[in-house]
């Protein structure tokens, strides 16, 4: 990670192929969005450090780096809390990849040559979260995305916490021990279906007693292996899996294949009338081999 500090700043320099503008706005693509606050150029979000809940501001401060700014007196004392901060950053904003290799082969390939064009500079904004990105995973699951941003907000306004800063809320994602003490019927009342509350208890249960984190499945270092590991937890199948594997633990190969979103944005591509079949997608993704996870978040860019 290259950051230092500077007054009451942190000064995160960006990678080459990194665009502030395209990443702000794929977060922007959720009216609903209940995590963060974005206006004009910058966002505002709370993040936990620790037992404190801290208030960042993140701007552009030219095209090699940017600025965060410690809102309120939210600023951690401690330089371990302050680098805590820097670190959720470079892993929010994807920015220890090396894009070079994947916009190389995209320059060469039918299907994305016209999303890297377009978007470059786009990343894979991360849940640094594993227990956030389980949960979004099993919201999501057969429902659209307006419906399952309404059920994370219903959720995260019942059950986390808040910090206020001129007049507005910024809410931080409720902990696993906060969500394995709670019934069925307390997530019920929030209107999701009784399978999906079990699955989320059964995960906040899991990660609360340490019997499924982060490093865990980062060591497998087998992207088989980690989705293996997951698929085998009630509620997680492969679409799920892949996306936690996608946006939190960063593996590159990482694959929704059965993504609808996915098949709406090839069949855009294409001009074709009907969506691909998974053999015809397996076909075009060949070329895609190791970076299946930023083609599918490059492809998504077309349907919002």
């Amino acid at each position: 990670m290259y950051w230092n500090e500077q007054d009451e700043q942190i000064i995160i320099h960006t990678p080459p192929n990194f665009s502030f503008k395209q990443n702000l706005h794929y977060l922007s693509r959720s009216t609903n969005e209940c995590l963060f606050h974005i206006s004009e150029d910058m966002v505002r979000k709370a993040i936990t450090v620790g037992e404190c809940i801290t208030l960042i501001e993140i701007k552009e401060r030219d095209e090699h780096s940017l600025v965060v700014d410690f809102l309120g007196d939210t600023r951690p004392i401690s330089s371990k809390d302050r680098e805590k901060v820097a670190a959720y950053i470079f892993e929010w904003f994807d920015l220890k990849t090396d894009m070079s290799r994947f916009i190389e082969l995209s320059s060469n390939d039918p299907i994305l040559q016209q999303a890297i064009t377009e978007f470059n500079g786009l990343r894979i904004m991360g849940i640094p979260d594993l227990f956030e990105a389980m949960v979004w995973g099993i919201l999501g699951q057969q429902i659209n995305l307006t419906y399952a941003y309404t059920l994370k907000r219903r959720l995260v306004e019942q059950y986390g916490r808040a910090l206020e800063f001129e007049g507005k809320q910024y809410w931080v994602f409720p902990s696993p021990g906060e969500i394995a003490n709670l019934s069925i019927e307390d997530l019920a009342s929030l209107k999701m279906t009784v399978k999906k509350c079990e699955y989320l208890l059964d995960v906040a249960n899991l990660i609360n007693l340490g019997l499924l984190t982060k490093e865990m499945l980062l060591e497998t270092n087998d992207i088989k292996k980690a989705e293996k590991k997951l698929t085998s937890i009630r509620g997680i199948g492969p679409w799920t899996a892949n996306y936690v594997l996608m946006r939190c633990l960063r593996f590159p190969s990482a694959f929704p294949i059965d993504d609808v979103g996915l098949h709406n944005a090839l069949k855009y591509i294409t001009g074709s009338q009907q969506k691909p079949s998974k053999d015809e997608i397996l076909l075009l993704s060949k070329a895609w081999k190791g970076w299946e996870a930023y083609a599918t978040f490059y492809l998504w860019r077309f349907l919002y």
